[in-house]
């Protein structure tokens, strides 16, 4: 391959004969390096072929990816305070990324694509600055402040609202299997899809299962995973699961596929007390609570704003 080649995930897709959104977890992941023009993806010929032969070598690719496309690890910029480092999948945070670059030119803003546990487990290991989580307690029927005080110990943190979302099932058009409740779950007509460990929509799905005494066993297809919500509804449309959890915006991107709304969760940003008041910061909480950007995420749908910007609590 030519390395002045460069392809789109929907022509990597096809050379290797998966799925585009296979191939979006790829880049997610770390799997297969990419680099944004906008909001597209492009991936050098001379790393999909290095993707290539790693894979027929079975040597795992273990770099998380950016959305920068630097080389340079992401502990770089946050330890030479070069920049600051965003963990979470939520599209909000690509729009938030791009009004901060808008005020700090100069400065990298990164975006780690990565789950609320280990969002939370960088902000403690000191690797990310801002993280999102939607962690659900069933303990006290609350969303991640429980968990981060739990997971940042001997550190104070602020906890900013971001969005409301709607959390439920995705089922095949029409609902053929009338799923509608954690019990039909364990049906075993029921081939169930299930997201990765660490991230809220996982935690949400182990919660209810120990409310309803199941065991992961009862669940078939527990241990079959995908790492984005739109993977998971996919999947779904294709026919290849019955019944997959994750937000109803994903629902609205995929065809062929129906929500049935089960709790509202709360989608909040987590930062240190301490940097709250730096400058960066202050430019984030600011253009949380800014009109422009309220306007724009309210635009693309299927997010409550309501509490935008509002600190939800400190631990």
């Amino acid at each position: 391959m030519s390395n002045d080649i460069t392809y789109t995930p929907e022509e990597v897709a096809k050379i290797l004969k998966i799925s585009k959104f296979t191939v979006y977890e790829m880049i997610k992941r770390g799997d297969l390096c990419a680099y944004r023009i906008g909001r597209k993806f492009r991936v050098e010929s001379a790393d999909l072929e290095s993707y290539i032969q790693k894979s027929k070598g079975g040597i795992p690719t273990l770099a998380p990816i950016d959305s920068s496309a630097s080389s340079v690890p992401i502990n770089h910029y946050f330890q030479q305070d070069q920049g600051l480092v965003i963990c979470g999948q939520d599209i909000v945070l690509d729009i938030l990324t791009r009004h901060l670059e808008k005020q700090f030119p100069h400065i990298r803003f990164l975006r780690h694509y990565i789950g609320s546990l280990d969002g939370l487990n960088a902000l403690y290991r000191g690797v990310a600055n801002a993280v999102t989580t939607h962690l659900w307690d069933s303990d006290t029927n609350e969303y991640n402040l429980p968990y981060v005080r739990r997971l940042l110990p001997g550190h104070r943190a602020c906890v900013i609202n971001l969005v409301y979302r709607m959390e439920g099932f995705y089922v095949a058009k029409g609902n053929p299997k009338q799923i509608s409740s954690w019990a039909d779950l364990a049906r075993p007509d029921v081939r169930f899809i299930n997201r990765e460990r660490g991230s809220g929509a996982r935690v949400l799905v182990d919660e209810q299962l120990r409310i309803n005494n199941f065991s992961h066993q009862d669940i078939h297809g527990y241990n079959d995973e995908e790492m984005t919500h739109v993977a998971v509804a996919s999947k779904v449309a294709r026919g290849e699961a019955d019944v997959g959890v994750g937000i109803e915006k994903a629902a609205l991107q995929v065809s062929n596929v129906d929500f049935i709304p089960l709790q509202k969760e709360r989608y909040d940003l987590v930062v240190r007390k301490e940097d709250l008041a730096k400058p960066h910061f202050q430019a984030l909480w600011s253009i949380l609570k800014s009109p422009a950007f309220q306007k724009e995420v309210s635009g693309i749908g299927g997010y409550d704003i309501s509490r935008m910007g509002e600190i939800m609590g400190e631990v």
